[in-house]
């Protein structure tokens, strides 16, 4: 596999134009006073059309292919979100769109990719995860569009960067989920390029904290992945694609239990009325136990495509 680079600015800026008037210009919001110590705001990347900040990797990297490349379709492997993005833009040129799950994928993320047109093919999590590492499902037809590795998908995440960088130019930490690597390689890029002394902190759950490990081996090491409610981010290992970007761009990892999470999904509703998904409340869960205290910290909320039933679990004070 040709190795791979990350986005400079100008695909970042790029990117933003081709996403202007399809992604939403997220709002910066300061989390109140008094829950945590220090300066915490909050990227409400949950207010997406899709819920989640996958739309703009996903239609940049769709948009960027071309008609031609996508005229048979496009098909992606994904949890549920990444899925939703690229369904959205492939109803936008047109063409038909696939995705692979996992078997644990949930429901409310199952029923959006189908609103929009996109079609679900369940596969056992190692299948799934053979289709993250291959770039490829050999039973479908069309362009592959990888929800992580992808030069153009991590342009799209980056221009989240760009945004928080104009609401907060003197920004110290941002904070983000770690799935495979692509929104905080995406996020790093952009501010490595125009605020460099900003720190990119990959954020991950106990269940699934392939980056954490991979940090101390120093090279990409094999977790036992164990599936949760947190469901938009982990897998079994770092991507050997994605390690010398992000063990290059990234500032470090920070690792929460699954009650940590539950609680910061809580405090979002019950405080700040923001409805977050398992992955999109980890970042705040890892600034509630003090990553990134002493400076103006940035949590991205990645997204807020929760079942409803685990969201009324976790209001009830349980660990779905």
């Amino acid at each position: 596999m040709r190795a791979l680079e990350a986005p400079n600015l100008a695909d970042i800026e790029a990117a933003r134009g081709r996403l202007r008037g399809v992604a939403l210009r997220t709002p910066l919001v300061r989390l109140p006073p008094g829950l945590t110590d220090g300066e915490v705001y909050l990227k409400l990347e949950n207010l997406q059309p899709i819920g989640s900040f996958k739309l703009r990797g996903a239609y940049n990297a769709v948009g960027l292919a071309g008609r031609e490349r996508v005229a048979a379709g496009v098909y992606t492997a994904s949890a549920g979100n990444m899925a939703q993005g690229v369904a959205w833009a492939a109803r936008q040129m047109g063409v038909p769109a696939t995705a692979v799950v996992p078997d644990h994928a949930p429901e409310t993320k199952l029923a959006a990719i189908e609103r929009l047109g996109g079609r679900v093919v369940r596969v056992p999590f190692d299948r799934w995860w053979q289709v993250i590492l291959e770039h490829e499902y050999p039973d479908l037809d069309g362009l592959f569009i990888h929800p992580v590795s992808d030069r153009g998908v991590m342009a799209g995440n980056g221009t989240i960067g760009l945004e928080i960088l104009e609401d907060l130019p003197d920004v110290d930490t941002v904070l983000v989920p770690y799935g495979g690597g692509g929104l905080s390689c995406g996020i790093a890029a952009a501010l490595r390029a125009k605020r460099p002394a900003a720190r990119v902190v990959a954020c991950e759950v106990e269940t699934a904290s392939p980056f954490t490990a991979s940090l101390a081996a120093g090279a990409p090491e094999l977790v036992d992945y164990q599936p949760s409610f947190v469901d938009g981010i982990g897998g079994k290992s770092v991507l050997e694609e994605m390690w010398p970007l992000a063990s290059r761009l990234l500032a470090g990892s920070t690792v929460v239990p699954l009650a940590a999470v539950a609680a910061a999904i809580r405090l979002l509703a019950e405080r700040c009325r923001i409805v977050a998904e398992g992955a999109g409340a980890t970042a705040l869960a890892a600034a509630l136990a003090g990553a990134g205290a002493g400076g103006k910290v940035v949590c991205v909320v990645s997204g807020g495509n929760i079942d409803t039933a685990k969201l009324v679990a976790i209001l009830d004070g349980r660990v779905p």
